[in-house]
Formats: structure tokens, C-alpha cells, sequence
């Protein structure tokens, strides 16, 4: 459909540009560095043939590509994010690209020897024979979501230079801070004008989703006293012990590695601190909505019992809810979602149906008046130096893409 070369140079320079999103920051975008690629994007846009191409003060981008058919068709969306996690420094990112894998281990940097082995990462062997983009082991990729931009972009150029191929009036949308939990927070849904549309941010090839996890993220602060150590005794209050007693009161094996499918779970995913102040901070996750409650409350209890053995407000917890389960909206419109599993097995690809572990824009769009499900874009090993993405998934899921534009304008 697409050349090869074609893709993975656009891909390619997205991710050499840091878009790095910062949790710490009011302001949105939440860092600087993500207009960089913002205003690459809309140029980008604009010198492919897409209309009404904007973006606004907070770097959200929308764009069309408008019908070629006389008939009613549904507006339909596309979505993806331009920023990447701040669990991994995406900083000089320097990918590597892997003609015609053999199967056997990648070494991403030889003098760290940090190596992308099959024995590990067993997804690997799927891609066989194939064109793998990865990082140099110091960095993560930026796949997650550079690779659904790419995709979408190849997608709507695609349609412009094949106008034989039908569909209704297509809306494209980039957002910043989707990986701190914000990227959706602004979207003008109305501005959007789509009657749903489908995040591209998904991992392997054949990943369809319309559940997620309910969400929230939780500051846990721990207050001490600091006295000079020689004379401590009945004085001092250490609140990196204390922090210690919060962390190991809660269920060892409800934490991301010990659990999968819809388990839910706690994840600590910060730690800082002194004898005088230590804060945690922990994301909540449960795909069932009682049981999500029930977690922020097993940690609001917890404060309160270790409050009452330390000493009043030697504990405070802050949490705030950031997304919930998209599946309540988008089950009453389940066409959605058959239209782009349609698309998938006339294209030879298997379906994979299955929860999120984890959230996308499209849900907390979805809540908004947007339902979105969320389609793989077809990398690996997010937020890491292992991460990784084979060409030819990205070229099946701007086929997807084109595929589904079709369907909805045959229905």
C-alpha cells in the first residue's frame, strides 16, 4: 500500500524529537518541547492535502479530509498523542532499524551490553522475517504514540492520492499529555464534529479495545521530625519508616507485576524523601468500578489506622480520579467496534479483543460524548528501553485505517 522507506522515515522523525510530558506541570502542553512536533504536524498536515488544519493554545491539532461521496455518511475520527512518558527519558532517542529479523537476540548497545532477547520478550518471535525499529537501549522509542500519528497521517495521504477509494468526511486529531493522564482534558469534542472515532494507541497487531481501566492517582505524604542523631531518642520521627509501614501495608501481590487481564492493582511509582518528609506516589487501576472504589478507600483507611498509631495528620493522602472504563459508552453503540473488526479480518488480521491495562484518550473521550475504541498501532515494550515496533504492523494498521473509512461508507 505504502513504501516501506516511506513510513519508517516519517516515524523516524517524530521520535528523534523529545516530547517528554511533565506530571509536575500546570500548564498545557505540560512541557515546552512538545510544540516542537505539534508544529511540525500541522506543516505536515497542510502539505498532504488536509483541510481546515488547526491547532490552538493548548497544541491540540485537528484536521479534515472531506467526503467524496454524494450519499450520508457518519463522520468519523482518528486520534493519537504526540507526547511521550516520563517513566523513561526520551531525550536523543536514536533508533535502530533491523533488516529482515532473524529471531534471535538484538543487541540494542553493546558497550551497555543491553540486549532485546526472544528468551525475555517472547512477542518477538511473531516478527520473524520482518523490519523491526528499536531503540539504542538508552532511550525508549516513542512508538507509543508516534506510531499511530504516523500511521494516521500515511492514512489520510493515502486517500487524497487515491480518490477511486470512497468514504465520508474523516477528522484527524492530535493531542498532547495523554501519558500523564491529561490528553484529552481540552479536546473540543464539538470542534471535532465526529460522531466517533478511534484512537490509534494500541500495541501488537490485531489489538481491538473498548475497556480500560478505571483510574486514579494518589500523593501519599508523610510528615517527621529531624533532631540531630545523638540525641534523637524520643525525638525523632523518621517518615521514610513510616512511608516504609504504608508501602508494605498494602496487598503485596495487587501490584502491576503480579497481576493481569482485569486484575486490578496499586503501583507505586515514585518515592522521595527525608527524615522530615517522605511522599509516595501510586496510580489505582481496576477494570471494575466497586472494586475501584474499594481500593481508594482501602488506602484512605489505611491513613487513617496509621494516623491513629503516629499521631494526627502525621499521614495525608490526596487522590484524584483520572479516567473510567470506556466500555459503559461504547456498548450501546457496538457498531463501532464491528465495523473495525470487519476491517481487520478482511485484511487478514485476527482480531484481538481484550482489555485495556491501562487508558487511552478515547476514554476519557468517550465520556465526553466521543466513543472511541482503540486500535493497535503495533509496538512493543512501551515506556522503556526495550521497547520496539515492526514496520510492517504499522503498515497494517494505516490499512486498517483506509479499511474502515471504506466499510463506514458502505453502511
Amino acid at each position: 500500500m505504502i513504501p516501506k522507506k516511506h513510513i519508517i522515515d516519517r516515524f523516524i522523525s517524530y521520535v528523534t524529537i523529545d516530547t517528554e510530558s511533565d506530571p509536575n506541570s500546570d500548564t498545557t502542553p505540560s512541557s515546552e518541547k512538545q510544540w516542537d512536533l505539534a508544529n511540525k504536524l500541522v506543516e505536515e498536515l497542510k502539505s498532504i492535502g488536509l483541510e481546515d488544519v488547526t491547532i490552538d493554545e493548548n497544541a491540540y491539532i485537528m484536521a479534515t479530509l472531506p467526503s467524496n461521496v454524494v450519499h450520508d455518511v457518519p463522520t468519523i475520527g482518528f486520534i493519537s498523542h504526540f507526547d511521550t512518558t516520563p517513566d523513561f527519558t526520551g531525550a536523543n532517542v536514536n533508533p535502530q532499524i533491523i533488516e529482515n529479523y532473524d529471531g534471535k537476540d538484538i543487541t540494542l548497545n553493546k558497550e551497555k551490553n543491553i540486549i532485546l532477547s526472544p528468551d525475555y520478550f517472547e512477542d518477538l518471535k511473531l516478527y520473524k522475517g520482518q523490519t523491526l525499529i528499536t531503540t539504542d537501549g538508552t532511550t525508549l522509542l516513542g512508538a507509543d504514540d508516534k506510531a499511530g500519528i504516523a500511521e494516521i497521517i500515511s492514512a489520510m495521504e493515502y486517500l487524497i492520492q487515491h480518490p477511486e477509494m470512497k468514504h465520508g468526511k474523516i477528522r484527524v486529531g492530535f493531542t498532547p499529555d495523554e501519558e500523564i493522564g491529561r490528553g484529552a482534558h481540552k479536546f473540543d469534542v464539538d470542534k471535532f464534529g465526529a460522531e466517533w472515532a478511534y484512537t490509534m494507541d494500541g500495541s501488537q497487531i490485531g489489538e481491538l479495545e473498548y475497556e480500560n481501566f478505571n483510574a486514579a492517582g494518589a500523593v501519599v505524604t508523610v510528615k517527621g521530625k529531624i533532631v540531630h542523631p545523638g540525641y534523637a531518642k524520643g525525638k525523632m520521627i523518621n517518615s521514610m519508616y513510616i512511608a516504609q509501614d504504608f508501602i508494605n501495608s498494602l496487598p503485596r501481590l495487587e501490584t502491576p507485576e503480579h497481576t493481569s487481564d482485569r486484575e486490578g492493582f496499586f503501583h507505586l511509582h515514585n518515592i522521595s524523601g527525608d527524615v522530615e518528609e517522605t511522599t509516595l506516589q501510586y496510580i489505582i487501576r481496576d477494570h471494575n468500578k466497586e472494586h475501584f472504589e474499594a481500593r481508594k478507600e482501602v488506602m484512605i483507611k489505611l491513613t487513617e489506622e496509621l494516623n491513629t498509631q503516629y499521631g494526627k495528620n502525621t499521614i495525608t493522602i490526596d487522590i484524584k480520579d483520572q479516567y473510567y472504563n470506556m466500555r459503559e459508552k461504547v456498548e450501546p453503540v457496538m457498531h463501532i467496534v464491528d465495523i473495525a473488526e470487519d476491517a481487520m479480518r478482511e485484511l487478514g488480521i485476527t482480531p484481538i479483543i481484550k482489555p485495556i491495562r491501562g487508558g487511552t484518550d478515547g476514554s476519557q473521550l468517550s465520556y465526553k460524548g466521543l466513543p472511541c475504541p482503540n486500535i493497535f498501532a503495533g509496538g512493543h515494550n512501551f515506556h522503556g528501553r526495550y521497547e520496539y515496533v515492526p514496520v510492517e504492523s504499522m503498515i497494517k494498521a494505516v490499512e486498517v485505517i483506509v479499511k474502515i473509512t471504506e466499510l463506514t461508507a458502505k453502511r
